[in-house]
């Protein structure tokens, strides 16, 4: 089969598109390197550098299957800058994902995935664990474009009959686990990576961003799901969208702490970790773990790396054997 992997030179997306090709998959990437990186597309697989901004564009690519699929990516994703600047988060967000799907409804292609987030339930209402089914209430703009782009494809199902999986993940992490791709963000805002580069003494002390919520030891708690058994998630999900539209959270159902996963570092290397207090960032909810039964009962996914400790060492091999990332 043949898939358009949009965003697929970032950090998911490159690890979906390795997932499709180990499958027996033909992939072509759509990318406009703004934070993905060249070096994460393997060799042999096209790749566009398109920006889904430009609707002719992104149309002429689209025009190219036909596509069994196309799994959407592409997009801006940090909660604090998307606090900072709002309207631009929302813009650049909706109107991407608007661009690309009015291509796939014009080209006729009846499969998208799209890469969307727990930051739909940010807000003071929701349960842990959280169901697909919980109310919506996005504590950002970023959650509020995600949202608004899951509204999309809602009318692009009902009206032109565009099949879609909606998949709510929580936070990604890891790194293939054969070491061909890995974490890269420019700059880094993950935790994981953050505190190995803190560990390696490549970056200053960690900053733990609130040690004062009412969590077991006063900082976040979040679930983390290896990146690819988040590839292996986004593949089963698309033998659920022949005759239907979607919508599943992912993640391990269990959550860690901002100090837990520092402790998981330290475990791993055997090395101390050097952090140190900070105030709460706005936006920022004090727990977040993932409910994925309906993506478990449906589909049979579920989870290899299912500690914190397996998900960090793939994280620390690959960002020892890399210091510099993918080398830029």
């Amino acid at each position: 089969m043949r898939y358009l992997v949009t965003g697929g030179a970032g950090f998911a997306g490159s690890h979906i598109v390795l997932a499709l090709l180990d499958a027996g998959h033909d992939v072509v990437v759509l990318d406009n390197l703004s934070t993905g990186h060249r070096q994460a597309v393997p060799s042999g697989v096209k790749l566009y550098e398109v920006d889904l901004l430009d609707a002719a564009a992104t149309s002429a690519i689209v025009a190219q299957g036909p596509w069994d699929g196309v799994l959407h990516f592409a997009a801006l994703s940090l909660v604090g800058d998307s606090m900072r600047d709002p309207f631009h988060y929302l813009r650049q967000n909706y109107l991407t994902a608007l661009n690309l799907v009015q291509s796939c409804v014009e080209h006729k292609v009846r499969k998208l995935v799209f890469s969307s987030t727990a930051a739909l339930f940010g807000g003071p209402e929701r349960s842990d664990p959280v169901p697909a089914t919980a109310p919506i209430q996005p504590g950002s703009p970023y959650g509020e474009s995600k949202f608004m782009i899951e509204r999309v494809l809602f009318w692009a199902d009902a009206v032109y009959g565009l099949r879609s999986a909606c998949l709510r993940y929580f936070n990604a992490a890891g790194s293939d686990p054969c070491g061909r791709a890995g974490e890269d963000h420019r700059p880094e805002t993950h935790l994981i990576p953050l505190t190995i580069d803190a560990m390696l003494g490549r970056r200053p002390a960690l900053k733990v961003f609130g040690t004062d919520y009412p969590t077991r030891d006063g900082s976040c708690i979040r679930d983390y799901i290896h990146v690819t058994d988040l590839a292996d998630a986004h593949i089963r999900a698309l033998g659920q969208i022949d005759d239907r539209s979607v919508t599943y959270n992912i993640g391990n159902g269990q959550g860690y702490s901002t100090l837990e996963v520092i402790q998981s570092v330290e475990r791993i290397s055997g090395r101390k970790v050097p952090w140190e207090a900070a105030p709460r960032r706005a936006g920022d909810p004090a727990t977040l773990v993932a409910d994925s039964s309906t993506l478990r009962k449906e589909t049979g996914w579920t989870p290899r790396f299912d500690t914190l400790d397996r998900i960090v060492e793939t994280a620390l091999i690959w960002r020892e054997k890399h210091p510099t990332g993918y080398g830029i």
